[in-house]
């Protein structure tokens, strides 16, 4: 189940599905029981790359550093 659309988002920051699946993959690991709070943080993403407050590039360096 989605609980936020951000992949309509994502199309429209244009930011390449193997990026998006990448975050997304990162994102799960974060929340693996709690789909809302999954995908949450990936609307908040791809909004902020949408409207220019962020690249792709940095979100995922950032959420991979928090990961270690």
């Amino acid at each position: 189940m989605k609980y936020f659309d951000y992949e309509s988002v994502a199309r429209e920051a244009k930011i390449p599905e193997r990026k998006l699946r990448k975050r997304a993959n990162l994102v799960r690991q974060e929340f693996p029981q709690d789909p809302m709070m999954a995908d949450l943080p990936m609307l908040r993403a791809c909004m902020a790359v949408r409207d220019g407050r962020a690249l792709i590039d940095d979100v995922l360096r950032n959420q991979s550093a928090d990961q270690a």
